[in-house]
């Protein structure tokens, strides 16, 4: 009880996955400059047009802050910050920055239905409404466009992005792109280390 929505929504990270991202920085980049193809391999994902290749182009172009198509140290671990220990706002905002593909500051339908259709892929297509009714890309691309553009000008600016996705779990489960990022992270760090996050003793159980 107490705890926030985005701290409910995922498992706890364990610190030592961080550490592990951390070193692997390190290891792949003594440079200190981190290239997409690196990125991806850090993170065990392969660099090709799968879902997870896709969305790992998105973040990488996010925090790519100085737009060098590199990412150096700080950036990194900027990224890792935001997407694994962030707050609900934070997060949100991040995700309008990989929506915003062009950068102007506000979303069009084809820069939110390309993201949508990516999250949706990562879904394997279960994207549903409050009913549980399984959603297509277009469908769920009007649905978001009808809750979170107030003014009607065809376009999402960052504050109706912010207030439809706060004020509409549906809405903020479409577009929050952090999807269960921990248990991704917890996976991913088994794979390149053999570390396995341990199981909860009967004894840490009973002090819950």
């Amino acid at each position: 009880m107490g705890q926030s929505e985005s701290q409910s929504e995922d498992e706890e990270v364990d610190v030592s996955a961080i550490q592990t991202l951390y070193k692997s920085f390190i290891m792949e980049c003594p440079s200190g400059s981190l290239y997409l193809h690196e990125f991806k391999k850090i993170f065990g994902i392969k660099n090709d047009d799968t879902p997870e290749s896709l969305y790992m182009d998105n973040l990488f172009r996010s925090f790519d802050m100085n737009g060098d198509e590199t990412m150096d140290f700080i950036e990194y671990v900027a990224a890792l910050h935001l997407v694994l220990r962030g707050k609900l706002e934070d997060k949100l905002r991040w995700s309008f920055k990989v929506f915003d593909s062009d950068e102007n500051g506000r979303l069009d339908r084809q820069e939110l239905k390309q993201i949508i259709k990516i999250i949706n892929r990562m879904k394997q297509g279960k994207m549903v409404d409050e009913s549980g009714n399984h959603l297509t890309v277009e469908q769920i691309c009007d649905r978001l466009f009808n809750a979170i553009d107030k003014n009607g000008d065809d376009h999402i600016s960052l504050e109706e992005f912010l207030e439809g996705a706060q004020s509409d779990p549906w809405v903020r489960n479409c577009l929050r792109l952090d999807v269960n990022p921990c248990a991704w992270v917890n996976k991913h760090q088994e794979q390149i280390t053999g570390y396995k996050k341990p199981l909860p003793s009967s004894k840490d159980t009973k002090l819950r």
